[in-house]
């Protein structure tokens, strides 16, 4: 059987396994006697021991096997995880990481061992003062276990309800044989769930399965100890199986056992006439039919899974059927004669009905946060062991869903946030104890919706952002003169720390200060059609907010004229639309402005900057029509020539050779099957 049918599956729930290995060495951190916690680790090291062997990766497979060996003595108490034992853990964990990605980009794990990190782990074992009498206790059980095995067994090992006792006893009556098999794997078997598909082959073969402990999915799932139990009814004699199942590999023990009427466990003694009449269907169609296990017969009637994984390129691809839907609405809603009521009642019922396809199609492709934030308490915790700090992340609306393909995007602006928030915006532990603070710092990481936006902020309570330090760069490095510095305000200086290369940090390291890597943060997000602002308190904190829209695919969009030219401005930037007179523009440093409610907003030539043809002069106009936009706190007017109305539109993209072009975030194909370019109102704004 190939091997590669399964790799995908493979890399996907190895991911699922490493990221809930990732969560649990944080909690061991915190608490290192949490068997609960020390028992999940485990079990994930070992399922992932197990994939990893199945797949042929060897590499992986020995360093979750010796991975196992310190897990075990930490479940055995023979030793106790301190911080630097945790961070071989994490070590192995970013091993483990690569691998994974490695196996997803090349099918393969590539030629690195990590024989380092193995031999730290080889070390941890060997410090270990006892090492010999864990094993020689397993030793002595396990003897013990052998001796049980050759002695009459009085009692069963499974409690059995009245439905499977009514069973039994029908075996009986009809001659059949009645046996609990009890299978002990060997301690150092990789494969365990294999050896027991082997076994159930042969029970299966030549009896009939009526119980099993752990239940067969379990066992399937290898979420089971080195043993498990089952019940069979079957013709075959005792010798049989022991001689069978003993002819596996990795196999120490055999133990069968007949079940009869005075070791059966009854849990009421009166009759139950419906239980025994499907004991008596079941007992029959096991002789008509052929072995089939009860669990099996309980699978069929369980409800099945509720969740299911799709690839993300099947999601894109009912994304564009549904987009296409859309666009055909729009052309019939242009079409059809508006004053025959029932085919405007027809295009409105179109209209509901692909409204609600295209929000049953936006809820598949949402994602909580969550997906993205769990990353985030593992990197704070390094940083902060880094820098020597106490760093404090909370963590809060993690259930927030965002659409899929803005959840991959946001990840990188977040990690500059948090780092630069780490490092230079958290003071040292001496710093804050100056300063009445305590001695933890605090980042606080938040997400809720906002109508059709996401809000994700990123808050400290460190020192703030020194606002007069910043004039003094501003001026020092040349971009504005001393007077203009002068008579900004502290939010339109701050604003400067988003240009490319601008920092206050004294001292460049690794994470750096404030400002390295803030412009790669606003282009990031600005490119998702989002925003980013900046506030801070000097000597209490900075937050810094993102506000991403929900989607990337369907918007509502304002649809304007400019020149000859049409163009979608997205619906969330637009604030409000004024008439204003030709007279009424003003000039102020050499920018047209305009005079709204006391507040100055600068105009946006529309026609000059995207060098539309046909653009009708002001001169030729009694009143000029502004669209007022809002990039965060920012109101800019851009001018256009005439409003056509608000319209649901698809966003398409330009594709790679047009990817570069500057004011455009996209476009849309009209009713008309014309094409209408959207706005980039983010670039576009002053």
């Amino acid at each position: 059987m190939e091997m590669n049918q399964y790799l995908d599956i493979f890399v996907e729930e190895s991911r699922e396994h490493l990221q809930q290995l990732n969560a649990s060495l944080l909690e061991l951190e915190k608490d290192n006697k949490d068997k609960n916690v020390l028992n999940e680790i485990f079990r994930v090291a070992h399922t992932l021991k197990g994939m990893s062997g199945t797949m042929g990766f060897t590499k992986m497979q020995t360093l979750t096997h010796d991975m196992e060996d310190v897990l075990d003595a930490l479940r055995n108490e023979r030793i106790y995880a301190d911080s630097n034992m945790v961070d071989v853990l994490f070590k192995c964990l970013d091993a483990l990481e690569t691998y994974v990605n490695t196996i997803s980009q090349t099918g393969q794990e590539g030629s690195e061992s990590f024989q380092d990190i193995i031999d730290e782990l080889n070390n941890i074992i060997k410090a270990d003062n006892a090492p010999k009498k864990a094993p020689s206790k397993k030793r002595q059980k396990t003897e013990k276990e052998e001796s049980k095995s050759l002695e009459p067994v009085k009692t069963l090992r499974i409690e059995l309800n009245q439905y499977d006792v009514n069973v039994i006893k029908k075996a009986h009556e009809a001659d059949m044989n009645v046996f609990e098999i009890h299978v002990v794997l060997d301690r150092g078997c990789l494969l365990k769930a294999a050896r027991a598909f082997i076994v159930f082959q042969i029970l299966e073969k030549n009896s009939e399965v009526i119980k099993s402990v752990p239940k067969v999915e379990d066992i399937e799932d290898e979420r089971f100890d080195f043993d498990f139990t089952v019940i069979v009814i079957t013709s075959k004699p005792k010798e049989f199986f022991i001689q069978e199942i003993n002819s596996v590999a990795e196999i120490s023990q055999v133990d069968v056992t007949p079940v009869l009427p005075e070791n059966m466990f009854e849990q009421d003694s009166s009759d139950d006439v419906t239980a025994e009449a499907e004991a008596a269907a079941a007992l029959a169609q096991a002789v008509q039919t052929g072995p089939k296990t009860a669990d099996d017969q309980h699978k069929k009637l369980q409800k099945t899974g509720k969740t299911v994984r799709v690839d993300i390129d099947r999601l894109d691809t009912l994304m564009n059927l549904v987009s296409e839907l859309i666009i055909i609405k729009t052309r019939l809603d242009d079409t059809i004669n508006t004053k025959d009521g029932s085919e405007r009642e027809t295009i409105e019922y179109l209209e509901r009905i692909t409204t609600s396809i295209h929000d049953a199609v936006m809820r598949v492709r949402m994602v909580p946060v969550e997906t993205v934030f769990n990353r985030f308490p593992r990197m704070i915790r390094d940083i902060s062991r880094e820098l020597n700090k106490d760093i404090k992340l909370h963590m809060s609306g993690e259930e927030t869903e965002l659409d899929r393909t803005v959840i991959d995007e946001i990840g990188d602006p977040l990690i500059h946030i948090l780092r630069n928030s780490a490092d230079h915006g958290l003071e040292t532990t001496e710093e804050r104890s100056k300063t009445g603070k305590s001695a933890a710092g605090n980042i606080y990481l938040r997400a809720f919706q906002d109508g059709n936006n996401v809000v994700i902020e990123v808050e400290d309570d460190g020192r703030g952002i020194d606002v007069e330090k910043v004039r003094k760069k501003i001026v020092e490095k040349g971009i504005e003169s001393a007077e203009i510095v002068d008579s900004l305000t502290d939010r339109e200086v701050i604003e400067y720390l988003f240009k490319p290369s601008f920092s206050t940090a004294d001292k460049v390291t690794d994470l750096s200060g404030r400002g390295v890597g803030l412009d790669v943060v606003k282009t990031k997000i600005e490119a998702l059609g989002g925003m980013v602002e900046l506030d801070s308190v000097k000597g209490k904190g900075t937050r810094t907010t993102i506000r991403i829209p929900l989607t990337l695919a369907i918007i509502q969009a304002l649809m304007v004229r400019v020149g000859d030219e049409k163009y979608a401005i997205p619906l969330g930037s637009i604030k409000e639309i004024e008439s204003v007179k030709p007279g009424d523009i003003r000039l102020v440093r050499n920018q047209e402005v305009i005079l709204l409610r006391d507040m100055v907003i600068p105009i946006v030539r529309l026609d000059r900057i995207l060098e539309v043809p046909g653009a009708v002069p002001d001169e030729q106009k009694k009143s000029i029509t502004c669209v007022i936009t809002k990039k965060g706190e920012k109101l800019s007017a851009f001018i256009v020539d005439a409003l056509i109305g608000q319209q649901e539109i698809v966003i398409k993209s330009l594709g790679k050779l047009l990817a570069g072009v500057k004011h455009i975030a996209g476009a849309t194909i009209l009713g008309d099957g014309n094409v209408a370019l959207i706005l980039d109102v983010n670039s576009l704004a002053i």
